[in-house]
């Protein structure tokens, strides 16, 4: 057996006993070994891509919405440098992603030979391990090396991205021989070269003797993209008598305390001045000016973040937390103040996007909301997306809610959208839906492309199509000279024409009935075009703060 073949077997069978499920692979030559491995390998289901960039998105949605490492390969040279957006949004996210790059054997490096750049520490800090793996040698010791390996590679990416680069020799396919210098199994039985135990949970950290005091009644809890436990930051706020504020993607927003149409409540000045004693602050929030802005105002902040990176972008936490802490009050008006601003708000809103009439940007995010059955996951796009659901999306637990918030990138939403959803329906979920706009569905519309055995999901991608740049119109860019070609980007296509090129079934949603009955029209992989203008939108949402603000006074 020839090393490359030698080596490639073994990663694929110890990646399979330490629990990884699913491979993706974008195709390659110096790859080969690890390909054909992966994909011959019991227990691995194997997705391919052409495009990597695709790939690696791919891959983040898996193991964003499947909870465990995804093995991601690819040849030498620009394939691995495409993997490099995926990489610093599962580094901020999180995520684990397991890179594996193919490499020319360093005697190839720095000759001019084709389809070669310098690999090593490609990513640079933002991967939890990189490793040079040695070129495989027929010599006895080498299996327990890269079977450690990888269970060490595994163990590293719990929360966030890998590299292993993977330097082979040709031959690079197999020669038909079976021997090597030693056996090439693993540990009895399946089990792993190395088993990791998981941190032992502890008890939940008491709030007051953190705070050296009395628990105050003016307290709130913020969650935001990868909470650590949302259901704990809910009953820690109905235990506190606080309100909760929760982003779209913080999946916390549940019960009588989840606050609606928080955004313009905190934008209104009154509301603002309402200065909390104590934030708790689960996750990564850092959608909204306006929250961000009240956070900074609290006398104190919590942070919760198991992870040594923990977010605090208003640079005023005083304690961080590796759990949701325990803590108990009796109620009082504080509470009461802040349920009744939200149903103020939520009415408000309601009111003006039912006097719209047609279907606005707003309105297609509170009737996808709505409409989605329970146990069914939304993904969300960056930009107007993620905001028009953190403004509508009603409350509701039986809603998962994932997006690409580590770095908020335009990058690769329908493949991490169908990974998502891949891993969301393969562990028992239900149905599934993305929402985005124009311009994010074209920066990815090669995930699209998928082979005829490529498993396919049950998800609705719902694409606000504005003919550009919706938020754009939102900020102060809006109206100067070169606006539109520079920061409008008009690209003045039929984006139903443009998924049916790619085997997607495809239609016009122009109202809510429209989209609703288009949205139960699967199952498969499809798509709902949803037309709007970018400037009725900008207008909208001045008319929505200006009635949100009416309705608190």
């Amino acid at each position: 057996m020839n090393p490359s073949t030698a080596i490639a077997r073994v990663m694929a069978d110890e990646l399979a006993r330490c629990g990884v499920t699913d491979a993706v692979i974008a195709p390659g030559s110096r790859s080969g070994p690890l390909a054909l491995a992966l994909l011959h390998q019991t227990g691995l289901r194997v997705h391919v891509r052409i495009d990597e960039r695709s790939a690696s998105f791919l891959a983040l949605g898996l193991a964003a919405a499947g909870g465990r490492p995804v093995p991601l390969v690819c040849t030498s040279g620009t394939a691995a440098a495409a993997f490099h957006p995926a990489v610093v949004e599962a580094d901020a996210a999180g995520v684990g992603l397991l890179v594996l790059t193919a490499d020319r054997p360093p005697e190839l490096r720095g000759t001019g030979a084709s389809q070669t750049i310098d690999q090593i520490g490609l990513y640079g800090g933002a991967v939890r391990l990189f490793t040079e793996i040695g070129v495989p040698e027929p010599v006895t010791g080498q299996v327990a090396y890269w079977r450690s390996l990888v269970g060490r590679a595994v163990a590293a990416a719990a929360d966030g991205p890998v590299h292993l680069n993977v330097p082979l020799r040709e031959p690079l396919t197999p020669d038909g021989t079976e021997d090597w210098p030693e056996s090439l199994d693993g540990r009895a039985g399946g089990a792993p070269w190395v088993t990791v135990a998981p941190p032992t949970p502890g008890p939940r950290p008491d709030l007051a003797a953190i705070l050296g005091g009395e628990v105050p009644e003016r307290g709130a809890v913020v969650v935001g993209a990868g909470a650590v436990d949302p259901a704990a930051a809910v009953a820690l706020a109905k235990a506190c008598g606080w309100p909760v504020f929760s982003e779209p993607t913080g999946n916390a927003r549940f019960g009588p305390n989840a606050v609606d149409a928080y955004p313009l409540v905190l934008a209104d000045p009154a509301f603002a001045r309402l200065r909390p004693d104590l934030v708790v602050t689960v996750g990564r929030p850092g959608l909204s000016r306006s929250l961000l802005g009240w956070v900074r105002s609290a006398a104190r902040q919590v942070v919760v973040d198991p992870a040594a990176r923990w977010a605090d972008p208003t640079r005023t936490a005083e304690f961080v937390l590796p759990a949701v802490p325990s803590a108990r009050r009796t109620p009082g008006d504080w509470l009461a103040r802040w349920r009744q601003a939200g149903a103020a708000a939520g009415a408000a809103v309601e009111s003006v996007l039912e006097d719209a009439g047609e279907l606005t940007e707003p309105g297609v995010a509170r009737t996808l909301g709505c409409a989605l059955p329970a146990d069914a996951l939304l993904v969300t796009g960056p930009s107007r997306a993620v905001r028009d659901l953190e403004l509508c999306l009603p409350a509701r637990a039986d809603l998962r809610v994932l997006g690409n918030r580590g770095v908020n990138g335009i990058d690769g939403v329908v493949s991490t959208a169908i990974g998502a959803a891949l891993a969301h329906q393969g562990a028992g979920g239900g149905a599934a839906a993305a929402l985005m706009g124009d311009l994010t569905y074209l920066y990815d519309r090669n995930g699209l492309v998928l082979g005829p055995e490529e498993p396919r999901p049950d998800l609705t991608l719902v694409v606000v199509d504005n003919d550009g740049g919706g938020i754009f119109s939102m900020l102060p860019q809006a109206g100067i000279a070169g606006f539109e070609r520079v920061f409008g980007t008009p690209h003045s296509l039929d984006l139903v024409a443009d998924a049916a090129a790619a085997g997607v079934p495809a239609t016009t949603a122009t109202t809510s009935a429209e989209l609703e009955a288009a949205l139960g029209a699967g199952p498969g992989l499809r798509l709902i075009r949803v037309r709007t203008d970018r400037d009725a939108a900008a207008d909208l949402q001045r008319r929505l703060q200006k009635a949100v603000t009416a309705a608190l006074r």
